[in-house]
């Protein structure tokens, strides 16, 4: 989706405004999670990164455990958000490299401070993640989601309609959607 929105922002320039809202995948700790069964699941990936355009993956091949929950690697986005939107998107293009292409457990204290520092963004600010303003916005944007009818990732929204479209949809699907909105159509 990344790679998707950032042709379209290309496409439209300043007619089109992103935003990054917080969707759960694993809203909840699960910390049972078994490594093999993961790295299985991860092969799912290879399909994905064959519909371009994509960004990178990589099936599963370090021995770090597979994250145990969604919620910390939002709330370091959103910790990096705070300090500006190139921040952010500077936090937000290392975790999905952490995560999809060096398969690193992104929901680690330890590894989002790694993640953090490796994006030279200033040392001192890592601890706004735990800001519980983070936690509710993370948890509220989620729940938004969910009541517009996102039931996975990637899934998009415009401002105006309650209702999302889920998936890795083409980007001429998304271009038309975009167009057919800022046309006045829908």
């Amino acid at each position: 989706a990344a790679v998707r929105v950032h042709l379209l922002k290309e496409e439209y320039g300043d007619q089109l405004k992103s935003e990054w809202r917080s969707f759960l995948l694993r809203p909840h700790p699960d910390g049972s999670r078994n490594l093999e069964k993961f790295r299985r699941y991860t092969k799912n990936w290879m399909r994905i990164a064959e519909d371009e355009p994509s960004g990178n993956f990589r099936e599963w091949a370090t021995d770090e455990g597979p994250p145990s929950h969604s919620i910390p690697p939002h709330l370091v986005a959103k910790a990096a958000a705070e300090l500006g939107g190139e921040e952010f998107d500077v936090m937000h293009e290392a975790l999905l490299k952490a995560y999809f292409d060096e398969n690193r457990d992104i929901s680690s204290e330890s590894t989002l401070r790694s993640i953090w520092d490796e994006s030279s963004l200033p040392r001192d600010d890592f601890e706004r993640w735990t800001n519980p303003a983070h936690l509710k916005a993370t948890i509220d944007e989620h729940n938004e989601a969910l009541n517009c009818g996102a039931n996975g990732a990637p899934a998009f929204r415009l401002v105006h309609i309650d209702a999302a479209i889920v998936g890795a949809q083409p980007v001429p699907v998304l271009s038309r959607w975009i167009k057919r909105a800022i046309d006045g159509e829908i």
